[in-house]
């Protein structure tokens, strides 16, 4: 519901203030116009004001491409709302556009008389060149369809910081918090976050801090003085749990997660990794705290990270990695050696679009094979996945307890998307996390390097414990002491019973959950990121009186125990995924049941309405397309 009211200005015509659930807003502009900071500082603002938030930031692929193209358009979505924000959002109801290049990369995004506030200054022929403009679109009505404001950016910017010592270059950086300042106003977002973190980024360069500060309040009052803006609106803070919440980004999550884990068990955490594009924020998170006994180690490259992964859990560490898709593939050699020692270790694969190098700061759900069957021989592993951005924290406790407990490796899969998107998190109480519980053995009357429990869970034991010595290494091994064995028999019974203990992880997990009918006639089943579209579509259909019910796997090799009664409860399933279908082939060989698949490998995740829409056409008309 939308509610309308008017706010009184004593020397102006009265501006109207409109009350909405939800606004989606995208700062779009080039890579250096500083649009993730301002998209940055507008998330955590609306988190302190109270509204649930999603965000998806958008990266150009190279790391610099030349100015005012296309392919150094950087972008900000933000969703936030009064209510529960699942998604950041389908169509853009207000673009913020810097340049000609931000403003063609993303309007077909814009929503039917969206609000576009565009940069004029920038609308240059030389920019509108290199964006491909034939003729500027401020001047020739091809945006009449929009709430356009042409706001000289770049004049009112340098106006606000005449009297700035800084020179004209440094003066330009302000922009962007000239245009976060209007958009504060234009959502009724207090200043004071963002003020705070000005003077405690650049306290030490009081001449940045002013000018900063003076273009973002210019842009506020700017919003509130000018006559061509009419209407502001007013989004009311969510209704939330009570209790402590911080903005997180899945990468933050995981490395909070990894970090948690090891505490839990008083073990120290090693995390073994390579720089790449979008898992690197985790080594810078975890980096930063070395008070809770994080060792990082940045490797010369993919393979000699993942090998110093398994000397450290040969050592007793809680040990861990992070890395994308083509990182993967250099690692599966060392992911092979980890399977074949039964070592305890959390692999994080960080998808993107592939393959090679592929889209690399874009979002993608491509690897599932990879981490599934990406290793030579039969070489099973535990593979999990987390569904949001927070979700990352506890999914990454999860893959240290599955892996301690059943003394193998894991993967734990996320994406670009839930990397870098981040949501309000309610802060665990400490006492609530799962306690990880380890034993290394000492007694060496009892101890056979391969001697199983009733898990099929081989004993760690840590390098120099008296009477404890034994072999390691990718050869196989004896069926009980650990020596080479070559015996065909052997092999095989090792083969059945590597894979026999992870199968068996699945009496240790949850059953998988349905929303909606417990039967019927379509389950909309997700895994990864698609959770928060997944959703949302489910509760829209709800509201329109649609009757479909969904289930979300967050554990995929083992699936849950009861994962094929619930699928064969329905006469159809749906995979929604962001791939050409890696999921859906599994389904259908495991439980042969009649699923179909919703594809899309665009680096960008699912809108509500694509999921909607598929599910409107499956119960409309039994389409097996």
């Amino acid at each position: 519901m939308v509610v309308a009211t008017e706010t009184k200005n004593t020397d102006r015509q009265p501006k109207k203030v409109i009350e909405v659930n939800e606004i989606t807003v995208r700062f779009a502009g080039d890579s250096g116009d500083g649009m993730q900071l301002a998209g940055t500082q507008m998330t955590n603002t609306s988190a302190i004001f109270g509204n649930d938030i999603s965000t998806l930031p958008d990266f150009p692929a190279e790391i610099r491409a030349p100015a005012g193209t296309l392919a150094g358009v950087s972008g900000f979505q933000l969703r936030f709302g009064s209510q529960k924000v699942l998604t950041p959002g389908d169509q853009v109801n207000a673009l913020i556009a810097m340049n000609p290049a931000g403003l063609k990369a993303n309007l077909s995004d814009l929503e039917p008389g969206g609000i576009l506030v565009v940069n004029k200054d920038a609308f240059t022929k030389s920019n509108l060149d290199k964006a491909g403009y034939e003729a500027n679109p401020l001047e020739d009505d091809s945006l009449q369809g929009y709430k356009l404001y042409s706001v000289p950016i770049d004049t009112l910017n340098k106006e606000a910081c005449k009297d700035s010592d800084l020179t004209g270059r440094a003066v330009g950086r302000c922009k962007n918090f000239f245009a976060l300042g209007l958009v504060y106003w234009m959502y009724g977002r207090p200043m004071d976050a963002s003020l705070s973190w000005i003077e405690s980024k650049f306290g030490s360069k009081p001449s940045v801090a002013d000018a900063n500060a003076k273009a973002l309040k210019a842009g506020f009052y700017f919003g509130e003085t000018a006559e061509m803006f009419p209407v502001c609106y007013l989004i009311a803070p969510a209704k939330i749990q009570p209790g402590q919440y911080r903005r997180v980004s899945g990468n933050e999550a995981t490395a909070l997660g990894l970090i948690a884990a090891a505490s839990q068990a008083g073990k120290t955490l090693f995390y073994g990794t390579y720089p790449i594009t979008p898992a690197s924020d985790i080594l810078h998170e975890l980096a930063r705290h070395k008070n809770f006994d994080v060792r990082t180690f940045q490797a010369e490259d993919e393979i000699a990270a993942m090998v110093s992964v398994v000397g450290a859990a040969y050592a007793g560490a809680f040990a861990a990695t992070g890395t994308s898709g083509p990182g993967m593939a250099l690692k599966g050699e060392a992911l092979g050696l980890a399977v074949m020692t039964e070592l305890p270790m959390v692999i994080v694969n960080v998808q993107r679009g592939g393959p090679s190098t592929g889209l690399p700061t874009k979002t993608e759900q491509s690897d599932l094979f990879q981490a599934m069957f990406g290793r030579n021989g039969e070489a099973p592993l535990c593979v999990i996945a987390a569904a949001t951005p927070a979700d990352c924290f506890g999914m990454a406790i999860e893959a240290f307890r599955i892996a301690v407990a059943f003394m193998t490796p894991v993967i734990l899969l996320t994406d670009g998307y839930l990397a870098n998107g981040a949501e309000p998190w309610k802060l665990p109480d400490v006492a609530s996390l799962p306690k990880i519980s380890v034993n290394h053995p000492t007694d060496p009357g009892s101890f056979l390097p391969y001697g199983r429990d009733d898990n099929l869970v081989r004993p760690w034991a840590i390098p120099s414990t008296p009477g404890l010595e034994h072999r390691l290494g990718g050869l196989e091994k004896h069926f009980e002491t650990g020596e080479v064995c070559y015996d065909f028999e052997n092999h095989h019974r090792m083969t059945e019973t590597r894979r026999a203990k992870i199968d068996g992880i699945a009496n240790v997990i949850p059953d998988l959950e349905v929303t909606g009918d417990a039967s019927g006639e379509l389950l909309v089943l997700g895994w990864g990121s698609t959770y928060g579209a997944i959703a949302t579509a489910i509760d829209r259909c709800h509201e329109n009186g649609v009757k479909v019910s969904s289930a979300h796997l967050k554990y995929l090799d083992p699936m849950p125990k009861n994962t094929g009664d619930v699928l064969k409860r329905f006469k159809r399933v749906l995979i929604p995924e962001m791939n050409l279908g890696q999921l859906l082939p599994i389904i259908r060989g495991k439980f042969l049941v009649d699923a179909v698949g919703l594809n899309k490998v665009q680096g960008k995740p699912f809108m509500v309405g694509e999921i909607e829409n598929k599910i409107t056409e499956l119960l409309s008309n039994g389409s097996k397309s």
